[in-house]
């Protein structure tokens, strides 16, 4: 059955007249008979009597009528549907994203995504970066927002951004009213930082270990927002993305340049090499200024 075969048949079914079925069709009688034909064909009997007096149902027909009703309606509502998600009217997208990205960026992200598509329903799963890269990897999410992973055959990373890495120290240290802060200077305190295997703890162990400096650990933890605040209380000091500027100043402790040496990452949307994007989630790429992917 075809809906328009169907369409066909519930006209007739409903005027009981193959010349007002195609005046509301607008086909022409030998069309309306042909589709009247193919559908009983089909189906393996006839649902229309007709003489030259009148149509009647079959009891077939008569039993069909209001499936047949049913399923054009059916039909209408998922191309409808089908049709509000291509055109961002509805949908709905998932993504990824870091903690300091989530935390610092994404909202004006997604304020100016949500002012443009209201009805797009959008789930965010702010979780570490290794997780980011995990969800996608796995197809769980469509896109992730994170630092530049290693190489991965699976994903696919467009930077938007280099971050560059800034200390923080306790606000009345005495390293709270430099200008600006070395590593050496930082390590000859209390350091804090994440837990392996955080990629952003490898990053720092690599950056000092190729100028021969240890990076000797006093306390750890999971959550960038804890290390903020361990800092804060004067239990150390520690280097984060400056992503995390303006959360770690609310937390309590004060932001420095870090010096000797700079340590830089590019932050970037993440997504998976072999899978198309929603258009739902295709307009956040474009929206961070991305350009289309070529079909």
């Amino acid at each position: 059955m075809t809906p328009r075969q169907l369409k066909a048949f519930v006209a007739v079914a409903e005027t009981l007249s193959f010349a007002r079925a195609c005046e509301r069709l607008h086909l022409s009688q030998p069309a309306l008979s042909l589709a009247i034909r193919s559908l009983e064909e089909g189906l393996g009997g006839r649902l229309l009597t007709r003489t030259t007096r009148q149509v009647r149902l079959t009891p077939e027909g008569a039993a069909l009528l209001p499936q047949a009703r049913q399923l054009l309606a059916d039909w209408d509502s998922v191309r409808e549907r089908m049709h509000q998600r291509f055109t961002l009217r509805r949908g709905h997208v998932t993504i990824a994203a870091m903690p300091s990205f989530a935390s610092n960026v994404l909202p004006g992200i997604l304020r100016a995504y949500r002012e443009r598509h209201p009805n797009v329903e959008v789930t965010v799963q702010d979780v570490i970066h290794e997780q980011v890269v995990e969800l996608v990897q796995s197809g769980r999410v469509e896109i992730g927002f994170g630092f530049e992973p290693g190489a991965r055959d699976a994903v696919c990373f467009e930077p938007l951004f280099v971050d560059r890495f800034m200390a923080i120290v306790p606000r009345e240290s005495q390293l709270g009213r430099a200008r600006s802060v070395s590593w050496a200077q930082l390590l000859s305190h209390d350091f804090i930082t994440l837990q392996r295997p955080s990629s952003m703890r490898r990053l720092l162990e690599e950056s000092v270990a190729a100028k021969g400096i240890e990076l000797r650990v006093a306390l750890e933890c999971h959550q960038l927002a804890t290390v903020g605040q361990l800092v804060a209380a004067g239990l150390g000091v520690s280097v984060v993305p400056s992503l995390c500027e303006r959360q770690m100043s609310a937390l309590g402790a004060q932001c420095l340049p870090l010096q000797r040496p700079i340590v830089r990452k590019a932050v970037g949307l993440i997504t998976r090499r072999d899978q198309e994007l929603s258009t739902a989630a295709s307009a956040v790429r474009i929206h961070v200024g991305l350009a289309p992917r070529p079909a």
